[in-house]
């Protein structure tokens, strides 16, 4: 059974009758965890197995693990600073800061790695502009050749770790006030401005060989009347044949506000696969979920799939042999010590 185009999120710490039953669907190729999905590192690997045992090839599971503010996994994993205190850090030893963004982003992963999970959506390389609440600290530095080189060292972190690493959000959230999550963002800026600026890290890191890309849920009014995730300009002219991406192109959850424009769920995401994502996700809405994976029963994308069998993890490990390994433990010590105000989880 190949891969579906939809990725959805299941109840609790265990699955569920009904969790299965959806995640049997040929429709469904991914499952995003969240917070409440998750109690232990015991608890979380026998669900993620359990996961990978319901399809073959297995299905990809991911999860929100950036740092600061959004961090699904907290108790047992190491709490990770917000993006941007490697941006401030680059301001004054750029050496340093690479070195820690490499140092953070294979800590995030292998973490990860060590409890089964195959990708965490990071990182964010949208700029920071210091309008945006919603990207705000989530942004490495607000100069998009910085962006840049912490992102390729973020992502050699991850490489290292066997996750490939997925930038968002496409072209740039970074710009607008608004939060896609409970409204929809409007850029009025030129096309060459958001060229010369915001597609800057997103145009490298493909050069850079980054395997996945998630659009945002914003309207740029100068391009086109769509958000960016349902235009075909922004994925299939712009990203796909401009900048030449050849990897996995996911929508941003189907379920914000910002989506709404696109009509009901099962509207967004035909929307959504049309424009020319690869996949697409549904998010704390089940019934949402099971609507549309029947509305893609017939939905068959090979490149698709073997874009998506791409993300799955390398390098398994356990936890055991994770925390005796001396990498970790440095790694541990040299990302706690360079955060300077902890901050709260966010359930985006």
């Amino acid at each position: 059974m190949t891969l579906g185009p939809l990725m959805a999120d299941i109840e609790g710490l265990e699955l569920t009758a009904e969790d299965r039953e959806l995640l049997q669907h040929p429709a469904i190729g991914g499952v995003i965890l969240f917070a409440r999905n998750y109690d232990s590192l015991e608890q979380v690997t026998a669900l993620v197995a359990d996961i990978h045992q319901q399809r073959d090839p297995h299905l990809l599971v991911a999860v929100d693990q950036e740092g600061g503010r959004v961090q699904r996994f907290r108790h047992d994993f190491t709490h990770l600073p917000p993006l941007a205190c490697l941006g401030r850090i680059y301001d004054t030893d750029s050496t340093r800061a690479k070195y820690l963004a490499r140092t953070t982003g294979w800590l995030m992963a292998v973490e990860l790695r060590a409890v089964g999970i195959d990708l965490s959506f990071a990182p964010v390389l949208d700029l920071d502009f210091g309008v945006s609440t919603v990207i705000g600290n989530r942004a490495l530095h607000q100069r998009p050749e910085i962006v840049t080189e912490l992102a390729r060292a973020y992502q050699t972190g991850m490489h290292d770790a066997g996750m490939a690493a997925t930038g968002k959000h496409f072209p740039g959230h970074g710009a607008v006030t608004a939060d896609s999550h409970v409204a929809l963002p409007v850029d009025d800026r030129r096309y060459e401005d958001i060229e010369q600026w915001d597609m800057v890290p997103f145009r490298r890191m493909i050069h850079s060989g980054i395997a996945a890309i998630m659009m945002a849920h914003v309207v740029y009014s100068q391009v086109d009347t769509l958000p960016a995730g349902f235009s075909p300009r922004w994925v299939r002219d712009i990203l796909r044949n401009h900048l030449q991406f050849k990897g996995l192109i996911f929508s941003d959850d189907l379920s914000m506000e910002a989506a709404a424009c696109a009509g009901d769920h099962v509207a967004r995401a035909q929307a959504s696969l049309e424009a020319g994502c690869d996949m697409v996700l549904v998010c704390n809405n089940r019934a949402a979920a099971g609507c549309v994976a029947e509305s893609l029963l017939a939905c068959e994308n090979p490149v698709a799939h073997t874009r998506m069998m791409r993300l799955h993890g390398r390098h398994p490990l356990d936890i055991q042999t994770l925390h005796a390994n001396p990498r970790w433990e440095q790694a541990v010590a040299a990302v706690k010590g360079y955060e300077e105000t902890p901050e709260l989880d966010l359930d985006f």
